[in-house]
């Protein structure tokens, strides 16, 4: 955390919410009105002392006065100003900082408009679209951790004895007795497009024979969360105000899944782990019976404030560079459309399956700010699906936090984290305005294109410099 924070429009928005005037929060804290208003204005940085105060008197995490929670919007707004109708209105990502910093609900209320009218013109502006975007803002809002959720699911997970027993049996016999509900494995040719079937008419689940052995556990897990957790899991909707029926669908698939890999990988348990093999991926995975991706996920959830693991992002892509799944921890943004970066290996793990790629990356710099430096894995998975005939989904996983957070990681021990030399990475080719990247697939947005029929460069794009 930084030693001072220009805050001062969050900090006014969090005293209103609570109802305080300024000479009653100064008090709280210790300090004077006149100080708390200059704050507020940001005529004076906010103390990394006075926050931390803050936060014991007022009970709040912290990382919600932090730049981290803004980067994701930051990343989107400026991304839906680039488009060709504001071309002659060129908007400074500067500008979209301060906007975000001053007022985030003016920002997602613009983006909201320009869906509605149209403006973002983006092929991607559909009900559909719009309910996973719901969903994803809606996970990014809460950090990716529902303390709720995980303290239940950590009950369960005791009450049955999971570090005991195969999960698989115990999770089995839970459904006998509790729900009259049978597990069976099927052959694929009887259900050829489905991984899970709930019966609920003969009181059976159906899991196809091609799900691993980590995946059937997973997917009972749901099963259960679904049968048992559905009032919980709906008000933590209500409480969002998550309407539509493709959103809540969506976002309770999503907390149901949060709930089956609480289960599986509980809180308290996989940190203490996570901590002792340094963050091994594939180590946690054996030893909680869990895919790299799932464990990877969890990874990504462990934002107890008082149990904190890594702050890490997230990506999941196919062969065609579509982003199917997303999370960003700390500053590290995505963009909505466009796939990622060419340079960042995740993209080569496809040619070398089964191999772990360690890489540090570099994003652009913002503003006065230097570019934010990350150490990321990035290994290819497939789904369920292998047999002869047919061709399994095949998808790569990244994983990455601050290069600040490196050596608590195993990966790290071959870099020379003094001087990381790490590549220089784009958001993606149409917002970033990196010059002379020989990957480059598209020219900048907010870029005008120049021709010159005489040479030809190493890139296929050039562009008119400002």
């Amino acid at each position: 955390m930084a030693d001072k924070l220009l805050i001062g429009p969050k900090l006014r928005r969090f005293r209103t919410s609570l109802g305080l005037t300024q000479a009653r929060m100064a008090e709280d804290l210790g300090i004077s009105a006149s100080y708390l208003n200059l704050i507020e204005r940001n005529q004076r940085a906010m103390s990394a002392k006075v926050l931390l105060r803050m936060a014991g008197v007022y009970d709040f995490d912290i990382s919600a006065f932090s730049d981290a929670g803004d980067a994701q919007l930051v990343a989107s707004t400026y991304e839906a100003l680039r488009a060709p109708r504001f071309k002659d209105m060129p908007v400074s990502k500067n500008e979209v900082e301060d906007l975000v910093g001053i007022s985030p609900n003016m920002a997602r209320a613009f983006q909201s408009l320009l869906t509605e009218r149209g403006g973002a013109e983006t092929p991607t502006d559909s009900p559909t679209m719009r309910a996973i975007d719901v969903v994803r803002d809606f996970i990014q809002t809460h950090s990716n951790y529902f303390p709720e959720i995980d303290a239940t699911a950590e009950a369960l997970s005791d009450e049955l004895g999971l570090h005991r027993t195969g999960p698989r049996v115990a999770l089995t016999e839970r459904l006998k007795t509790r729900h009259e509900t049978a597990v069976r494995i099927v052959p694929s040719d009887v259900m050829p497009d489905m991984l899970r079937w709930f019966d609920r008419h003969n009181q059976r689940i159906n899991l196809s024979e091609l799900l691993s052995q980590s995946g059937r556990r997973f997917q009972l897990a749901f099963q259960i969360a679904m049968l048992e957790q559905r009032d919980m899991i709906d008000a933590h909707l209500d409480r969002a105000k998550i309407e539509g029926r493709e959103a809540r669908g969506l976002a309770r698939t999503s907390l149901a899944n949060y709930f089956a890999a609480a289960l599986l990988m509980p809180y308290a348990r996989f940190l203490r782990e996570a901590e002792k093999t340094r963050y091994d991926v594939e180590l946690l995975s054996h030893r909680f019976g869990a895919s790299f991706e799932q464990t990877a996920h969890r990874l990504t959830t462990l934002n107890k404030p008082d149990a904190r693991g890594i702050p890490f992002f997230f990506l999941r892509i196919d062969v065609a560079g579509n982003v199917s799944k997303r999370f960003s921890a700390g500053k590290f943004a995505f963009a909505n459309q466009g796939g990622a970066c060419p340079i960042w290996n995740i993209h080569e793990t496809f040619s070398d399956p089964g191999r772990l790629h360690t890489q540090m990356v570099r994003l652009p710099a913002s503003g006065t700010e230097n570019g934010a430096t990350y150490f990321s894995i990035a290994k290819a998975v497939s789904r369920a699906g292998n047999m002869y005939g047919g061709r399994a989904q095949r998808l790569a996983i990244a994983l990455g936090c601050d290069v600040s957070y490196a050596p608590r990681l195993c990966y790290s021990r071959d870099f020379n984290l003094d001087d990381p030399q790490p590549a220089d990475i784009g958001i993606n080719c149409y917002l970033c305005e990196r010059e002379h990247c020989r990957q480059r697939a598209h020219p900048p947005l907010s870029k005008a294109l120049m021709f010159d029929e005489r040479a030809r460069g190493m890139s296929l794009y050039r562009w008119v410099p400002d």
